[in-house]
């Protein structure tokens, strides 16, 4: 917790290593340039259309897999 509370007052950047090697960055918090919004208000009315949205998802559907 005080390594949270340093980050939050200087402002400076802390690397968290793992056997020497970098794992994590603890950092300020900046929010982003069109971050005015609650993350929901941005996502509201983004859905374009519902193609039968109850109905499971077999796996030759994901686009990631192909």
């Amino acid at each position: 917790m005080e390594y949270f509370r340093h980050v939050e007052t200087s402002g400076e950047t802390i690397v968290v290593t793992d056997h020497g090697h970098p794992t994590l960055e603890i950092r300020p918090y900046e929010p982003l340039p069109n971050s005015e919004l609650d993350p929901l208000d941005q996502l509201r009315n983004s859905v374009i259309s519902y193609i039968e949205p109850t109905e499971p998802v077999d796996q030759g559907h994901w686009e990631a897999l192909q």
